[in-house]
């Protein structure tokens, strides 16, 4: 099934952000506050299904600073888990199947656009992709480090026994496989420019999957974010070596918070891409309406 395809199997497509807006926000939402996990402990045990544990360390100081440009990175927010949970999941229609073993890797590649602290997301999919590039402003860069480091053994696709079993020891010890690269770069949406260099590969010059989660916070970052995730998946259009491949798609999941930012984003993401809100049978219980949160794909018009 193409990209196309695989898009238009979703329910209607949308095509009046005003429409959309109203029909998210007159579900009714729970009480999620600002969406922090636990803006005070400076490290959370996060457990995504299939019983996969991560340790996740963050920055409450940080996050309670005066820093120019905004401390909202540096804490795990609520819906990071679910999301990871989604994408990663072996249902989700986005990524190829999970391999087998070490030797089976996919090439697909990923850029997030700000991560924040926690790598969580591409700590959880790094087995079913080729590479996957965390990327957000410097600050974040120490703690994103720290958290891939902590967390190394559990980006490794567990090696089966004789009856399919994954051995203890496997599991405490197996190194990722080649080709499964988790890494940061370091990307401003206001100051950087989106290059192929970003992918660390003479190989590899474009992304099958632009997402972000939770980014959307005030009207200031709508127009930096849409633009980023435009450039972002021009990549593909101008990636000679890719020109047999689909385009790219773009996945924003966010909490809901207030109805004008989310309408002024999908608003001027509309202008850009066609959109699609995913299915609730697709993202799960945890994301569908009425949960607070929301998930969208886009791909880029014509």
């Amino acid at each position: 099934m193409s990209v196309l395809e695989l898009l238009e199997s979703f329910e209607d497509e949308v095509l009046d952000p005003e429409e959309e807006t109203f029909a998210l926000f007159s579900a009714p939402i729970p009480s999620a506050n600002l969406g922090f996990i636990d803006p005070r402990a400076a490290e959370l045990d996060i457990t995504l299904p299939p019983n996969r544990d991560f340790t996740i360390h963050q920055s409450p100081t940080l996050l309670a600073s005066s820093r120019a440009g905004g401390t909202t990175g540096a804490v795990l927010w609520k819906i990071t888990p679910l999301f990871a949970a989604f994408l990663s999941s072996p249902d989700c229609p986005f990524l190829p199947p999970a391999p087998t073993g070490p030797a089976s890797s996919s090439d697909a590649a990923v850029l997030e656009l700000g991560c924040g602290i926690s790598a969580l997301t591409g700590l959880a999919c790094g087995p079913r992709v080729g590479r996957y590039v965390l990327t957000d402003q410097p600050y974040v860069a120490r703690l994103v480090q720290r958290n891939l480091d902590a967390n190394e053994r559990a980006r490794a696709p567990a090696r089966r026994g004789a009856k399919g079993r994954a051995p203890a020891s496997s599991l405490q010890a197996a190194p990722a496989p080649a080709g499964h690269d988790v890494f940061f770069e370091p990307l401003d949406w206001e100051l950087d420019e989106v290059t192929p260099a970003l992918t660390r590969s003479d190989e590899v010059r474009s992304f099958d999957l632009v997402v972000a989660c939770d980014c959307i916070y005030n009207d200031a970052l709508v127009e930096p974010l849409v633009q980023t995730s435009v450039d972002a998946c021009l990549l593909r259009r101008r990636d000679e070596g890719a020109t047999a491949r689909e385009p790219t798609l773009c996945i924003v999941a966010q909490q809901l918070r207030s109805p004008e930012v989310f309408e002024a984003w999908l608003k001027a993401f509309h202008r850009r891409f066609r959109v699609w809100r995913v299915p609730d049978q697709v993202v799960g219980e945890g994301l569908a309406v009425g949960s607070g949160f929301a998930v969208h794909v886009g791909i880029l018009r014509d």
